[in-house]
């Protein structure tokens, strides 16, 4: 299904090559996650458009197939935004198949020199955010100097507006750090990091990320960490759950350990800045009443 699905995107591409947009023309933006879109519209304002192709929170970022639309989108746009580190590999297949050479690639994982086998959820990293909205800010303003202004005013107000979150994670990270946790996938990871969280069972969740099955001797350590409360805290991935991560929140409810769970898209309704602050709050309080 994949497959057919990018061999018609393929053919769309290569029949509607991008054409340069003048100066003053509206920007189109294709962001491949709508958290990278939602951080190019606060930095674009009305000087842009912008299409976010993962952008249903019910959807499994890692079963997305490309559709035929998202060529169309590609083949029109003047700026791409894509995480990279093998999350979203249909983008760079895409883009690929396509001729346009007036059109600017951003890659997240690039600028954060992450690269394939990494975790690739770069985004829950503090420093990603602000590295990839200087890039961007700068392709704008190659793209449309006349805005240059706009564009560098709304960069810093984007990095202002990252303070409190900052501050949110500093604060945190003085209270809870050490504190041993674990998860069934390493979304949080780079979070957990930052906030001086003792992760723990990396190798299952590794395996979780990868859809293949975890080993028994992991198994058996995660279920003894949640048992016997040698963690305070579980975080699950409440987009993408295989049955191994679901046995796991099982027995942590029934061993009264916390358990948060955390997305891999920005939730509609919020910014980028309320979705991070409002799972950080959520950490710490499950820290702060532990079982």
């Amino acid at each position: 299904m994949l497959k057919l699905a990018l061999c018609i995107a393929a053919a769309i591409l290569l029949t509607r090559p991008a054409v340069a947009q003048p100066a003053s023309a509206v920007i189109s933006i294709v962001a491949a996650e709508n958290f990278y879109g939602d951080v190019a519209q606060q930095l674009a304002g009305p000087d842009a458009t912008v299409t976010s192709v993962l952008s249903n929170p019910d959807e499994d970022p890692h079963l997305f197939e490309a559709s035929p639309s998202v060529a169309r989108n590609l083949s029109a746009a003047a700026i791409v935004v894509y995480n990279g580190a093998d999350y979203d590999p249909w983008m760079a297949k895409l883009l690929a198949a396509s001729r346009a050479t007036s059109r600017k690639v951003i890659i997240v994982a690039n600028l954060v020199h992450k690269k394939p086998g990494d975790n690739p959820h770069l985004w829950y990293d503090p420093a990603t955010m602000p590295i990839y909205a200087k890039a961007l800010a700068a392709a704008l303003a190659e793209r449309d100097p006349s805005h240059k202004a706009d564009y560098d005013q709304r960069f810093q107000v984007f990095l202002t507006s990252l303070r409190s979150l900052d501050a949110n994670v500093a604060d945190v990270r003085g209270k809870f750090a050490g504190t041993p946790v674990t998860a069934t996938e390493p979304v949080f990871g780079y979070m957990a990091t930052a906030l001086g969280l003792k992760m723990r069972n990396e190798r299952f969740q590794l395996a979780v990320m990868n859809n293949t099955e975890p080993r028994a001797s992991d198994v058996a350590a995660f279920e003894n960490d949640l048992r016997k409360h040698q963690v305070h805290l579980l975080l699950y991935n409440s987009q993408a759950s295989d049955a191994a991560a679901q046995r796991m929140v099982r027995i942590a409810q029934q061993s009264k350990i916390p358990v948060v769970g955390v997305t891999e898209t920005e939730p509609a309704g919020k910014t980028f800045q309320d979705w991070m602050m409002g799972q950080l709050n959520a950490v710490a309080q499950a820290l702060s009443n532990p079982s």
